[in-house]
């Protein structure tokens, strides 16, 4: 499964056919730090039990950490991830 990181819209993408499941996120300062706030998850139904939240999720603090951003997840799914 390929994940997509769009930064022009602030979120990561697994497209299938006409399907899309996406993880969105916003930039943001915390005490002084660039952070990131990830506060949605969302998977089509016909998409869902796959695992494809959880690769989003995974991809997205991957990137997180590599820019060295501070995490917060709005979104209760990468918070558990965390």
């Amino acid at each position: 499964m390929q994940i997509e990181h769009r930064p022009q819209d602030s979120c990561f993408l697994y497209q299938t056919g006409q399907a899309e499941a996406r993880l969105d996120y916003r930039l943001l300062q915390s005490n002084g730090h660039d952070a990131v706030d990830f506060y949605h998850t969302f998977v089509p139904p016909e998409l869902r039990g796959h695992g494809i939240a959880a690769l989003l999720t995974e991809a997205a603090l991957s990137w997180a950490r590599q820019q060295q951003l501070q995490i917060h997840a709005s979104c209760s799914y990468v918070a558990r991830a965390l």
